[in-house]
């Protein structure tokens, strides 16, 4: 249960609302390329219209590190928030000082103001109080409401200096995400599958750890696997792996063995691999098996294979799981009732010369597929944001989902048990600590 306050707790009719949204979406020729996530702020965006609020959203776009940098501009999304929300969204050419005040100062029940980038100041990242407080009161605000899910993993001058100013609780979206991603992981229907990827152990290290000791199957995939497949003496060739973690990654198998012991986990890592050269559309790819040898042995035949035919050469690269991985992983997640998947397995955003799915990317399709239930069970199914999000969206696959994050870095670290300093900034519900 959400433990914050959200704007159904507290009086907000008729106020001038700062709504912190995270609009940080893929800008294509100055047009907004993937509205998932202006779509999903849409629920909290409606509600305060129907409360009479005047509303000044603030956001952040890309990584203009304290400078005003065209291409990050905010203004593509108040072009297409107007068409979401059908009324006109005035668009400010900064998110503090006299336009802001003069913008806001006229506003009525029911306008709708973007702001400018607020990164376009280093003040925000640094959580200037001082830029903070100028941000509360340029715009004129009786309260603020958090709804950027994709931003409260970080201390920010919009997802914490901020709530010094001014009454803060929750919009709708932020309070769904925090309680369904938290559901998932303490309470889910069981058998609980994760599927983990990514590039780096060290990133992933206490969401493994956490998913070791509540999950029933474990699967590793991505750049991450070949730092396990490493350590355990396959050859990974040029494949990208972290040699300062091959210790770590022992460990956390061994410590996967012993749950393996005391209640059957399984901890599933690749037993073959697409590789190739190049990490280009139009390379020339190779199914490298490990494990049993099955491509080797079919191709050779009936001659005995060469190891090397088995084996992933110097200069190639693990890509993209195997379609023996792909069917085990498949064929495991028809027992699963709930699935939760941080991480595509393989390089998926290389684009294909032909069809839609990129040399690298057949591994999560599969997952992807198996997760909406083409295959028969169709569990309760919980996408982490990043690359799986953007995956999943590039597929325009999203409402086949129980739940799609906005939120990359803050649903790792909801789902590994930190704490949100954007969530933890807000007021406590009655009786709440």
């Amino acid at each position: 249960m959400f433990t914050k306050k959200t704007i159904k707790d507290i009086d907000i009719s008729g106020k001038t609302v700062l709504l912190r949204a995270d609009y940080n979406v893929p800008i294509k020729d100055g047009e907004v390329a993937s509205d998932y996530r202006i779509t999903k702020s849409l629920p909290t965006i409606q509600y305060l219209l129907e409360k009479n609020c005047k509303i000044v959203i603030c956001s952040h776009l890309g990584r203009p590190k304290g400078e005003t940098v065209s291409k990050y501009s905010l203004k593509p999304v108040a072009k297409e928030l107007s068409k979401l929300v059908k009324k006109d969204v005035t668009f400010v050419s900064d998110c503090v000082g006299d336009a802001v005040k003069e913008t806001t100062s006229s506003m009525k029940p029911g306008d709708i103001v973007l702001l400018e980038n607020l990164r376009f100041h280093a003040e925000e990242e640094s959580n200037d109080v001082d830029f903070a407080e100028d941000l509360a009161i340029d715009t004129h605000a009786e309260v603020f409401v958090q709804d950027g899910f994709g931003v409260v993993h970080r201390a920010h001058a919009s997802t914490d200096a901020v709530t010094k100013h001014l009454p803060s609780v929750a919009g709708m979206l932020l309070s769904d995400e925090v309680d369904t991603i938290t559901d998932a992981i303490e309470s889910p229907d069981k058998p609980l599958m994760a599927i983990i990827g990514g590039a780096k152990i060290a990133d992933k290290l206490q969401i493994l750890k956490r998913f070791i000791s509540t999950a029933d199957y474990v699967v590793v995939g991505g750049a991450m696997a070949n730092t396990f497949l490493k350590s355990q003496g396959i050859e990974v060739g040029e494949s990208l792996y972290d040699k300062e973690e091959l210790d770590t990654a022992r460990d956390i198998i061994e410590l996967a063995r012993e749950e393996n012991k005391k209640r059957g986990l399984i901890f599933y890592l690749p037993q073959d691999a697409v590789v190739s050269e190049d990490i280009t559309s139009d390379t020339t790819l190779r199914i490298v098996d490990w494990d049993t040898h099955s491509v080797a042995d079919i191709e050779s035949y009936p001659a005995t294979p060469k190891k090397t035919s088995y084996s992933v050469h110097a200069h190639e690269k693990i890509l993209d799981i195997g379609p023996f991985s792909s069917a085990f992983i498949v064929g495991l997640m028809q027992s699963a009732k709930t699935v939760i998947w941080n991480g595509t397995v393989g390089v998926a955003e290389v684009p294909a010369l032909h069809g839609p799915v990129g040399p690298f990317g057949h591994g999560s399709e599969a997952i992807l597929h198996a997760m909406a239930g083409r295959y028969g069970t169709k569990p309760f199914s919980v996408i982490g944001g990043g690359d799986t999000a953007g995956f999943v969206e590039s597929r325009d696959l999203v409402d086949m989902f129980n739940h799609v994050s906005t939120g990359g870095g803050a649903s790792l670290d909801l789902m590994s048990g930190e704490k949100l300093p954007g969530v933890e900034a807000l007021q406590d519900k009655e009786g709440e600590n």
